[in-house]
């Protein structure tokens, strides 16, 4: 009888403690821009293709992390942008298309958006940060571990990009910072 109330005890902590994982409310560009006019923040697009082995691994490892999660949806506004898909995107009073998007390829490489070609994206994943009116700030490549990612989001929420104008700023500013997120 102990064994079965362990049991259950064990399945109640583990399905609780799955299910109160944080996620990140992940918006289209246009649900950003329109929340930006109510509630000015930041955006973060997490640009990214369907075949993008690195792209899987940092929404996995980085996106899913619950420090990660927490600290996005409380500062910025999230934006999911297939950079390779075929959703139109209007930013800046123009639509963007895939005009060369090819649903026969849509888990393979695709033709880049315009959007993705607009914003100089060259490679997966890039995040793109926005400042409060929707003006690009800049586009980070790469694949990013949380306490890696946890640099970008506070120089990038606190403006401190503003003030990194050298090499030399740049690479104190990374010695300098003390992640707290968990890997």
């Amino acid at each position: 009888m102990k064994n079965i109330f362990l049991l259950f005890g064990m399945f109640f902590f583990f399905s609780f403690s799955i299910f109160s994982q944080e996620e990140i409310n992940w918006l289209s560009m246009e649900e950003a821009l329109a929340a930006q006019k109510e509630n000015p923040k930041k955006i973060l697009m997490d640009a990214y293709t369907n075949w993008c082995g690195p792209c899987k691994l940092m929404d996995r490892n980085t996106f899913g992390n619950a420090d990660v999660a927490k600290f996005i949806n409380e500062n910025f506004y999230a934006v999911k942008f297939n950079a390779e898909g075929q959703e139109k995107v209007n930013y800046n009073g123009q639509t963007f298309e895939n005009p060369n998007y090819d649903p026969a390829r849509a888990k393979r490489r695709n033709h880049q958006h315009d959007f993705a070609k607009a914003l100089k994206i060259t490679a997966y994943p890039t995040i793109v940060f926005f400042d409060e009116k929707g003006e690009v700030i800049a586009p980070i490549p790469g694949y990013h571990k949380p306490k890696q990612i946890e640099l970008f989001l506070n120089m990038m929420l606190n403006d401190d990009y503003k003030n990194l104008t050298t090499a030399e700023e740049w690479e104190k500013y990374q010695k300098e910072f003390k992640p707290i997120f968990k890997d």
